[in-house]
């Protein structure tokens, strides 16, 4: 238990060296280990379900009793750390690996990889399903996503984890704008959520926003 806490605060504290680093020295993350990048890329992936454990088909066969969720926000510093391990990888150079920072932060809005496995039923995803990114608490303030299935061709947006092929992959743009004109995140807002919608099913996972991200500011 002491060893697990231990290993625990090691890695918050990794993660929030990296990023006070990048946000101090833009260029910062061109220096980070394999291991630093992986840390860093890993702290944004949530896990959860859409619909109730207990849910039951009952008598209907057209779709699946629930669903397995999970999700990455593709943030500014997930995307350097996506690119860094790029360059590890591929023997990059420093203007190359910018490129594909500058790539995937000028994709329109925020990003985040949804990911989805059926459970059981017909293992069918209908083409309808909605995602939703609000402040936690505030879902008045909601804005609805948009599927952008181009960008699964941007190297930067494609998270630091190795994918598991039981899931389908989305790529979902949000903007950081309300309809209103007012910024999606306040300076007082803590932690943003995502909700999934699938037929009448929902399920949510949050994240702490990124200070780069609050009252409105771009990546």
């Amino acid at each position: 238990m002491k060893l697990a806490r231990a290993a625990g605060v090691t890695c918050v504290a990794v993660v929030a060296s990296c990023v006070l680093a990048a946000q101090t020295q833009p260029d910062a993350y061109l220096s980070w280990s394999a291991k630093q990048a992986e840390t860093v890329g890993q702290q944004s992936y949530q896990k959860g379900r859409v619909g109730s454990a207990f849910d039951l088909r009952l008598l209907k066969t057209d779709r699946a009793y629930n669903y397995k969720l999970a999700a990455t926000w593709l943030t500014p510093d997930v995307i350097r750390a996506t690119a860094r391990l790029a360059q590890l990888r591929d023997r990059l150079s420093e203007g190359d690996t910018r490129a594909l920072v500058k790539e995937g932060e000028t994709a329109g809005g925020t990003v985040i990889m949804v990911e989805i496995d059926p459970r059981e039923g017909s293992g069918v995803i209908p083409n309808d399903w909605q995602a939703f990114l609000q402040p936690r608490g505030r879902p008045g303030v909601a804005v609805r996503g948009t599927m952008r299935p181009q960008l699964r061709e941007v190297k930067a947006l494609a998270g630091v984890l190795r994918r598991n092929y039981d899931y389908d992959r989305f790529w979902v743009a949000f903007p950081l704008i309300q309809p209103t004109g007012a910024a999606l995140f306040s300076a007082s807002d803590l932690e943003a959520e995502l909700v999934v919608r699938i037929y009448d099913k929902e399920g949510r996972v949050a994240w702490s926003i990124p200070p780069s991200l609050r009252a409105g500011r771009t990546p």
